[in-house]
Parts: C-alpha cells; structure tokens; sequence
C-alpha cells in the first residue's frame, strides 16, 4: 500500500544519516525507491544503502547533469525520479536528513488505510522539528518550515516541484489531512566541518562554482551554529534508529552553548524573529499565520460510516 521515495548523491561524504533515514520508514513501506546520483570518487552512498541489506529496497542509478543551468530544481528532478518508479496507492517521501520517529508509523499505517479510497484525499502534512547544531536543540523560527507534506496519492499527477521541499499537482495546490506525526530533520546536524562542505555543496546546485567560490572565499572550513541555549531543548527519547549514530558524536567541544552568536543567520534576524513572535501569539504557533507561501490546501474530508 505505501511506497517509499527519496534520492541522493554524496550522502556519505557530505554527513547525511542517509541508512537511519531510509530505516526509519521501512517497516511502514512495501517498497522502498532511491535514485541515487553518481558521486565523488571516494563517496559510499550506494553502498551504505546497499548494506541496509532489506529486498524492499529498489535503486535508481542517476547522473545529475548541467548543475549550473538547473540550480535548485535537480533536487525536485532527482525526487520526481524515484516517485516515477512507484508502484503503490501511497507514496511516503523521506529526505536523506530527515527521520521519522518509530512511535509514529502505527498511526501513519492507520491513516492510510482510512483514508485510501477518500479521493478527495490527496496527501498528509506533517508537523516539523528542525534539529540544529547537535541532537539536543531545535529551531522554531517563521524561517523554518512548520509543516509540509511527505505523503502523497500515486498516480494523479502529483510531482516534486522547486528544491523538493514540497508537492504540487499541475498548477494547483496539493489537497491534505494533516496527521499527527512529525518529521525530525537533522540538515544541521553535523560536524561543524561536514556542515560548511554541505553548505559549499548546496550553495553550487542553487548558484554554480563561480558564485558559489566567490562567497566562500573568506569563510572558515567550520560552520558556525551559534550559542544553542537560545533554542529549544528536546527532552522526549530519541528515535531508535538514531541512537549509534548520537552516541558516535564526536563535535560536542566545537559548539558554543552560550555567549553571543558571531555569525548572523536568518533565524537570528530582526524580521523573522518578529514574524515567530506574531505567529506564536495570535496565531497558535509558527506557521499557522494566513499568509506565506503554503502550497497546499487543508481539507475536511467526509468519510462514510
């Protein structure tokens, strides 16, 4: 009933937690479809997903090509890929950052099978918790997306749109039933020095080598998260699959956890920091203002008794 998809290229080099990922949704899934782009030369991503060693698990090979001219949009071509090779009513998009908390998957299994045979149905929006620096903070900023969708009905002209951060049919917003389930995303959770070659890697897709040369000129081979005490502490168990890879942490002594942050990021602007104080307060949470970008549309389906 449930497919699987997500892609990937240099996931081992540039940090990705790409097999915790994968296995976090697995048990859910019937298949499992990654299309996974040639990397550097000493890059393991096939690999890895290969030793996960489970049948359900089909890959895609891919050659992501003329980088420059498509910027951002190889991500959404990359996901649109693997979502073509999509056997199932339900296709269950994961990105290789991003870990889905073993607690969950009863309720998503059961939300598909309620809602399989609703056709007006076209897709579930998660709730989102943006992990940053180690696996203790996380961000909640109007910068950072609250929710989004990451299951979606096969076959009804649904496709990856942008940098595949979310789903649209044609011209027309994606029709969703929010579930209660989150997605924890670890994209900034890394070894500081991962984190600045991942943030190389990703500035070059959205603006080429040149550009992207000419930004990094003069920036440190470390990232800089910043003081952690000014986010929010997670307090809740971690998820099951990602507890090697937390206790293999090696980059605790680089952060700072207190003082004053040296490196300005968009969370920490005055605009945004306004903008999350508006939505909390007479909203009921970041991301439940009216406005912005949403490129879905909230539905109240009728089911039959």
């Amino acid at each position: 009933m449930i497919s699987g998809f997500s892609f990937a290229r240099n996931a081992d080099t540039l940090g990705y937690p790409i097999a915790e990922s994968i296995r976090s949704i697995l048990p859910v899934c019937d298949e499992f479809v990654i299309a996974i782009g040639k990397g550097s030369e000493n890059d393991r991503t096939r690999e890895i997903v290969e030793q996960i060693n489970d049948s359900k698990i089909r890959i895609i090979d891919t050659e992501w090509k003329n980088l420059e001219s498509v910027r951002s949009l190889i991500y959404s071509q990359q996901t649109n890929i693997a979502l073509s090779h999509c056997c199932n009513p339900w296709c269950f998009y994961i990105q290789c950052d991003e870990i889905v908390h073993e607690k969950y998957l009863p309720h998503i299994k059961n939300t598909c099978n309620k809602f399989l045979n609703v056709k007006e149905v076209e897709g579930f929006l998660f709730k989102y918790k943006h992990f940053w620096g180690d696996y203790d903070h996380y961000v909640v900023n109007h910068k950072w997306y609250a929710r989004e969708i990451r299951l979606i009905r096969n076959n009804i002209g649904i496709q990856s749109v942008g940098d595949a951060q979310s789903f649209k049919k044609g011209n027309k917003k994606v029709q969703v039933v929010p579930i209660e389930a989150e997605i924890f995303h670890y994209g900034y959770v890394r070894h500081p020095r991962l984190m600045q070659s991942r943030t190389r890697a990703i500035t070059v897709n959205y603006w080429g080598l040149k550009k992207t040369e000419e930004m990094f000129a003069d920036k440190s081979d470390n990232f800089d998260y910043g003081p952690l005490n000014k986010f929010h502490l997670y307090k809740d168990n971690y998820p099951e699959v990602l507890k090697q890879r937390i206790a293999s942490m090696d980059w605790k002594h680089l952060l700072q956890y207190s003082g004053k942050s040296h490196t300005i990021h968009d969370h920490d602007k005055f605009k945004n920091r306004f903008l999350t104080f508006i939505e909390k307060f007479f909203f009921g949470g970041v991301g439940m203002q009216p406005w912005g970008h949403k490129p879905f549309k909230i539905i109240k389906p009728h089911l039959s008794r």
